[in-house]
């Protein structure tokens, strides 16, 4: 079983539309959405949460329908949105006595631990957190009702290095075990490089593409030539270029193209950028 699929998925707004998503997130699999600001990465993640309604498609969580079987869907999502959404007035403690009643299998003992382990202090007010420690409070009560799926919505924007660096050491720890399964979102596209299989791309409300990680290191890489060398090319070896006065530089399937020339290894970030300007 998937812990998420997603069927051309349609939300059209005035000015901007999701555009027929299909993904599909197996269990035991972090799955990084990159895309820029505006490119349909919040939008897509509220559809899922059922935030707000879709106009076409469908949305199935561990087999269930999103919307018909939400109450049991969400006792299975952690949750963590840019805005954390944490009343400013409450403790980590006060957190805590609310969650104990709204999550059935919401463990005391492992929100201690995270508020521990994360240095965070269980009675001081939320206002007073610094950014990073409000983010790791929200992660910290995302993870203690024991979840299947983890949704995290710019989960790592803002934080400095260090905290970066520590919360994505906690999602990868949250998918040893198989039966669990991450939905990321960032346009810190080094920040997914680090910990996902899967990669999607999304841009202008569309998908660009959709394939595990290693993969598309495998497949796509960088090729620096001349113009004329360039030109001397299958055309469909060539995913996207860039031309100066000083040669060209392109995004090319490795494949297709013939051996001794300099093709380099590609970073996410990279190829992400040659697909948004070759699809501009």
């Amino acid at each position: 079983m998937n812990a998420l699929e997603i069927r051309n998925l349609t939300k059209q707004y005035q000015d901007f539309c999701l555009d027929h998503l299909n993904l599909t997130l197996p269990c035991g699999c972090i799955m990084g959405l990159i895309g820029e600001n505006g490119a349909g990465k919040s939008t897509a993640i509220k559809l899922i949460l059922d935030m707000v309604r879709k106009d076409s498609g469908s949305i199935t969580i561990f087999g269930q329908d999103n919307q018909k079987d939400l109450k049991l869907s969400k006792q299975e999502i952690g949750v963590v949105l840019d805005d954390v959404g944490i009343p400013e007035c409450l403790t980590a403690k006060q957190v805590g006595n609310i969650m104990r009643h709204t999550f059935s299998k919401w463990d005391d003992v492992l929100y201690t631990n995270y508020l521990k382990k994360l240095s965070l202090p269980s009675n001081k007010p939320f206002h007073d957190f610094s950014r990073g420690m409000k983010m790791k409070l929200g992660i910290a009560a995302a993870l203690s009702h024991h979840p299947k799926l983890l949704i995290l919505d710019e989960a790592t924007s803002g934080l400095d290095p260090v905290v970066r660096d520590e919360v994505i050491e906690m999602f990868g720890e949250f998918t040893r075990d198989e039966s669990h399964s991450v939905l990321i979102s960032s346009h810190i596209v080094s920040d997914l490089e680090k910990i996902c299989d899967y990669i999607a791309f999304l841009h202008k409300g569309k998908l660009l593409l959709c394939e595990e990680k290693d993969r598309l290191l495998e497949q796509y890489g960088l090729l620096q030539c001349t113009k004329e060398q360039l030109s001397e090319l299958n055309p469909t070896a060539i995913k996207g270029k860039k031309i100066s006065p000083y040669g060209a530089q392109a995004l090319v399937l490795r494949d297709k193209i013939p051996g001794g020339m300099n093709v380099s290894p590609i970073s996410i970030e990279e190829l992400f950028i040659f697909m948004v300007k070759e699809s501009a």
